[in-house]
């Protein structure tokens, strides 16, 4: 029974995507985050201002 929970452990590890290997899912999350932005549901902290969308236009990207 051991080497049951041995077996999970290496498919487990062997079944991981690598991090940063995936492609973001919206195009503009990751023109969003190219230019140093972050994004948000509600509106900006007061020293950023909208930038552009995030997240197929569900968010809004703050930057400086």
């Amino acid at each position: 029974m051991r080497i049951l929970y041995l077996l999970f452990a290496i498919f487990f590890l062997l079944f991981q995507a690598a991090p940063g290997s995936a492609d973001p899912l919206f195009a503009d999350t990751a023109e969003c985050k190219s230019r140093r932005g972050f994004c948000l549901v509600g509106p900006c902290p007061p020293t950023f201002s909208i930038t552009g969308s995030c997240q197929g236009n569900l968010m809004k990207c703050c930057t400086k």
